[in-house]
């Protein structure tokens, strides 16, 4: 949780500046990858710094707090897998109730050893006691895309239909209760992990058999 907010308030104040310091961090990550010649690495080195002093400067964090945030992934810059799981009950669909109180669909960051569907089961056991079993993917949605605040790397998020198999609810470290929530009674959602456009898109998943899952 602590990351999360971390990120947010890094890129809280998106526009094409922090765009441009991204690029230049993920062009510099990539540079100290493949790079052989010494003095190479030295410069990428120092363009990961600048891009880090220009989102310390943009943001008003210490640049040592920017640079553990901004410039910790190492090897070639790829996105990171984030999995949804929706769940329905009597047209309700089910969302778990986070530390600071905000609700979202039952979800996590994408194990290594575990493919999205494998994931998605398991976070959603984790966040929600619930077992399930994949129906069908819905979308993978570009993060950035959709979801507030951006963050500095990308993010690919899966959201499956899935049937509750059993379990209930316990609690645990990352959420505080489990409930199905109606399309007009929905309660303040996450929106760095579901908004209210992704939730909608779930329910209409849900009633339509011929669906087609959606990929940015």
């Amino acid at each position: 949780m602590k990351f999360w907010k971390e990120q947010s308030s890094l890129m809280d104040n998106f526009d094409q500046f922090t765009d441009w310091a991204i690029e230049l961090q993920s062009l510099a990550q990539a540079g100290l990858t493949y790079g052989h010649d010494k003095f190479d690495l030295e410069r990428y080195q120092r363009i990961r710094e600048i891009a880090a002093e220009m989102m310390a400067e943009k943001t008003g964090l210490p640049t040592k707090k920017v640079k553990s945030l901004f410039c910790n992934d190492s090897g070639y810059p790829t996105p990171k897998i984030d999995t949804r799981a929706a769940i329905f009950k009597d047209d309700k669909i089910l969302l778990v109730k986070e530390s600071d109180g905000r609700w979202s669909l039952p979800g996590g960051w994408c194990e290594i050893n575990l493919s999205p569907k494998e994931n998605c089961i398991k976070e959603t056991k984790e966040e929600s006691g619930r077992d399930v079993e994949i129906i069908k993917l819905i979308a993978v949605h570009e993060r950035n895309q959709h979801n507030q605040p951006p963050y500095a790397f990308g993010v690919e998020k899966f959201f499956f239909l899935c049937k509750e198999l059993g379990g209930k609810f316990t609690p645990n470290d990352e959420t505080t209760a489990a409930k199905y929530f109606g399309i007009n009674e929905l309660p303040e959602l996450s929106p760095g992990k579901n908004n209210l456009e992704q939730v909608k898109m779930c329910f209409k998943a849900k009633d339509d058999p011929d669906w087609t899952a959606y990929s940015d």
